[in-house]
């Protein structure tokens, strides 16, 4: 699955981009324009789309409408910190409010095609340490 991440702060798209390649994301796209994002989503046509409701240039919910014009319908997530907004401009989106957590970007992107997340148990990975044998 090819994920466009449409966000201007490098570090929240960063850390988005890592968060959706460790649920499954086969590849990622960061855009931090609606421009940038248009011209990679045509390129490089995504199966899903998280996106920022503002940018420095341009809106997410623009650049989304304009991709799905072009390429027909694919689904979207946004991940914002203006979730009215994001509501109001597409109503049938799922919303994410900033600060992202973990679970909800989880549960969230399992009804689009990425594999169900199945979390560690630190005590019982390989070469785990049993809380018996930790030395201080």
């Amino acid at each position: 699955m090819h994920v466009l991440i449409i966000e201007d702060d490098a570090i929240l798209a960063m850390n988005l981009q890592f968060f959706l390649e460790e649920l499954g994301a086969d590849s990622t796209e960061l855009a931090a324009s609606q421009a940038d994002a248009i011209r990679k989503a045509l390129a490089h046509p995504p199966d899903l789309i998280a996106s920022d409701v503002q940018l420095v240039e341009g809106n997410g919910p623009a650049a989304v409408r304009a991709i799905k014009a072009r390429l027909g319908d694919i689904p979207v997530i946004y991940v914002t910190g203006n979730p009215d907004e994001a509501r109001l401009l597409d109503p049938e989106a799922p919303v994410l409010e900033k600060p992202l957590k973990w679970l909800q970007l989880v549960q969230t992107t399992q009804h689009f095609g990425l594999p169900p997340f199945e979390p560690i148990d630190l005590d019982e990975a390989p070469g785990a340490v049993a809380p018996n044998d930790r030395t201080h």
